[in-house]
């Protein structure tokens, strides 16, 4: 078999959804995994809202989910010539035709079908009408469908799908200005790219038996279909914003990993046994087209929770930071100084777990940004009175010489309870409030061990203003 070859052909309409991250990734995942070539097509011929700026957007979100792709983007408007000439040498070997009916023409054709209960496709009295009785006006160039007999589109997903022929109609394929039609286009820039598997929405599959109409037209060779289904809501309704953030850029703003993205988006859809979560090279690994269900696949937000959780707590320190870095970059969010960062990374072993996103671990690891005097919610502020005062005056001293240890911490602060009379967590109440200004943290030994001894001490006697 001939080296694999995918595209993703979004149209810039200002968001990546979804939908279009998951074929994005189906493509890539399964050209990567064999080794073939993966391509991106803007489908921009809509001029008034194709932009640089919403090809960027695009751009920017495949970067984020980590899909490389192959050679320059190809430009579907720039094109246009080559569609042209194509559209020209089917009606030079007469499987097209030149048509010119006027669009009053054309809906007076429909409204008397209608009437008499019969097919309203239009078919054009200028199909095998003689050039000599062309008239000097403008027209279209129809593609010559055949009349009788069936369409069959094989699908890796869907099966064979089998369409009447007489239920497809002579596509346009330039316009009366001249300019071509998307289907010709889609057709042609597939080809020209040496496309061998179109991998794409089932909302499609009507598409690929018009467009397998060009491909035998100008005897090409047909591509591997493989009509994905399309993502729904948990209400089993086409996923729209009704259900919540539907675009990439919301969930990278929300500070999922794109690890965990591509895990989620790989399994809407596509199984590999009952394995949920998996890592990139398993994901290239196992990657295939029979692994693709038929039915829709509903987009489920704790799912997708779970599994960032997973990916958070598996990554490893430093590509976590790294990770972490970029998140609060692209949100104009917190710029750490290295001695905050490396305190940051010191913390990931008491913040990666039981967090969904990096928004959540920035926030567990709030104590760790502060600086004296530090700020205190109300909620902090009502375990702050003369009492508690009294009980850190009294730990304060003793953490000056004993072992930065946990153990010999746990210690210390166990003794200097019991002297009260009380049990520990009437003093970690309050040593929680100054070490943090917060009442939902890490441990207080954990928080202790990652500011030092100094820094610690620095905030219990800051504490003793209050």
């Amino acid at each position: 078999m001939s080296q694999v070859v995918t595209r993703i052909a979004p149209s810039p309409t200002g968001s990546m959804h979804i939908g279009t991250a998951r074929t994005a990734l189906f493509n890539w995942l399964y050209a990567r995994g064999r080794n073939g070539k993966f391509y991106i097509r803007i489908e921009d011929t809509d001029r008034k809202r194709s932009t640089p700026e919403a090809t960027e957007v695009i751009l920017n979100g495949l970067n984020w989910l980590g899909l490389d792709y192959d050679d320059e983007i190809v430009s579907q408007f720039e094109r246009a010539p080559r569609h042209i000439e194509i559209a020209h040498t089917l009606l030079k070997n007469g499987k097209a035709y030149k048509c010119f009916s006027t669009s009053d023409e054309i809906q007076e054709f429909k409204d008397a079908a209608r009437k008499k209960g019969t097919s309203t496709l239009f078919k054009s009295p200028w199909r095998d009408a003689d050039p000599s009785t062309h008239p000097n006006s403008s027209y279209v160039i129809r593609i010559k469908s055949p009349e009788n007999g069936e369409t069959i589109v094989k699908d890796e997903v869907q099966g064979e799908v089998t369409f009447k022929n007489n239920q497809l109609d002579d596509m346009v394929l330039l316009r009366s200005d001249g300019s071509p039609v998307y289907m010709l286009a889609v057709v042609v820039d597939d080809y020209d790219m040496g496309v061998t598997h179109v991998i794409r929405g089932d909302d499609h599959l009507n598409n690929a038996a018009r467009q397998n109409l060009i491909y035998r037209a100008m005897e090409w060779q047909l591509p591997i279909y493989a009509h994905i289904p399309l993502i729904h809501g948990e209400d089993g309704k086409k996923l729209s914003k009704r259900h919540g953030a539907t675009s990439i850029e919301e969930y990278q703003q929300i500070g999922y990993p794109s690890s965990a993205m591509r895990n989620y988006l790989a399994r809407l859809g596509w199984s590999h046994g009952d394995q949920e979560f998996f890592t990139d090279l398993q994901a290239l690994e196992w990657f295939d087209l029979k692994g693709i269900r038929k039915s829709a696949a509903r987009f489920d937000l704790k799912k997708l929770q779970n599994l960032s959780g997973q990916h958070i707590n598996a990554t490893d320190d430093a590509a976590l930071l790294h990770e972490i870095h970029k998140f609060l970059s692209s949100n104009n969010k917190l710029v750490l100084s290295d001695e905050k960062t490396k305190l940051l990374k010191d913390a990931f072993y008491c913040l990666k777990n039981n967090v969904k996103t990096f928004s959540e671990l920035i926030d567990k690891a709030s104590f760790i940004f502060l600086d004296i005097p530090i700020p205190m919610s109300p909620e902090a502020s009502s375990f702050i009175d003369e009492y508690s005062i009294e009980m850190l005056k009294t730990l304060t001293p003793q953490l000056h010489n004993v072992t930065w240890s946990r153990g010999d911490l746990e210690q210390v602060c166990n003794d200097c309870a019991e002297s009260f009379g009380v049990k520990f967590g009437k003093l970690a109440s309050p040593l929680r409030a100054v070490l943090s200004g917060q009442t939902r943290t890490p441990s207080v030994f954990d928080m202790m061990l990652v500011l030092g001894r100094d820094e610690t001490i620095a905030r219990l006697e800051n504490a003793e203003g209050y």
